[in-house]
C-alpha cells in the first residue's frame, strides 16, 4: 500500500512538473507578440532644403500600421502630414531667377531671402528588428525607404515672391527607439528616423501610442 502511494505520489509530481514546463513555454514563446499593431502621435521635423542656412523646423501628425511576424521582426509603413509651415533663411542668386532684387544692374548679386516651407505629405516603409530590454520595453532599430512632398515659397528682402516650389524626393530612411508595453494590448513609442532626401535631409523625432491587435 505504501509502495503504491508513493508512485502515486511520484506520478503525480511528474505530471505536475511536465504540465509546469508546458505552462512556462507556452507563455515564453512569444506568440502572443504576433498580429497587426496600429499607433498614431505627434512628430518633430527638421527639414535641411539645399542652400538653406539651416534647419526647417514643422510639426506634424503620424499615422503608423504594421504587422509584428515574430517577437523580433515587423514590417510597418507610416504617413505624416504636417500642421504648420517652418520658416528659414536662403541664399539665392539673382541670375537663377533672372531678376535684380536691389535694382543695381547686376544680376549676380547674391540675396539673403527667406521662405517657408509646408510638409504635404511624408510616407515611408520599414522593416524593423526589436530586442527585448525588459518584459515590457523593447528597443529597435528599421531601416526602409521614404517620399517627401512638400511646398516652398522664398521671397527676397525686396519683397519679390521669386519662388513657390511643390518639391517632392525620395530617399533611404534610417531609425531607432523604444517601445514600451503599457498592457497585452496598449504601448507607447518613441523613435527618431534620419531621411536621406537628396537635396532636403530630414530628421524625425516622434511619440505615439499603439494598440496591438
Amino acid at each position: 500500500m505504501l509502495k503504491r502511494t508513493l508512485i502515486g505520489t511520484a506520478a503525480a509530481g511528474a505530471f505536475l512538473t511536465v504540465g509546469a514546463s508546458a505552462q512556462a513555454q507556452g507563455y515564453g514563446d512569444g506568440a502572443e507578440d504576433t498580429g497587426f499593431y496600429l499607433q498614431g502621435g505627434y512628430s518633430y521635423l527638421d527639414i535641411q532644403p539645399d542652400g538653406a542656412e539651416s534647419g526647417v523646423d514643422t510639426n506634424a501628425i503620424t499615422a503608423r500600421a504594421g504587422y509584428q511576424f515574430t517577437p523580433m521582426f515587423s514590417f510597418e509603413a507610416d504617413v505624416t502630414s504636417g500642421i504648420d509651415d517652418g520658416e528659414f533663411d536662403y541664399n539665392v542668386d539673382e541670375d537663377d531667377f533672372d531678376l535684380d532684387d536691389n535694382n543695381d544692374g547686376d544680376f549676380n548679386d547674391l540675396i539673403n531671402a527667406s521662405g517657408d516651407i509646408g510638409l504635404n505629405y511624408l510616407v515611408g516603409a520599414y522593416g524593423r528588428v526589436s530586442v527585448p530590454v525588459t518584459d515590457q520595453l523593447d528597443v529597435f532599430g528599421r531601416a526602409g525607404y521614404a517620399f517627401l512632398d512638400l511646398d516652398a515659397n522664398i521671397q527676397t528682402p525686396g519683397g519679390t515672391e521669386i519662388a513657390t516650389i511643390e518639391d517632392s524626393e525620395d530617399g533611404a530612411a534610417l531609425g531607432a527607439g523604444l517601445n514600451y508595453d503599457l498592457t497585452e494590448s496598449w504601448e507607447l513609442r518613441g523613435d527618431y528616423t534620419w531621411y536621406g532626401f537628396g537635396n532636403t535631409d530630414t530628421h524625425a523625432a516622434m511619440i505615439s501610442a499603439g494598440y496591438k491587435f
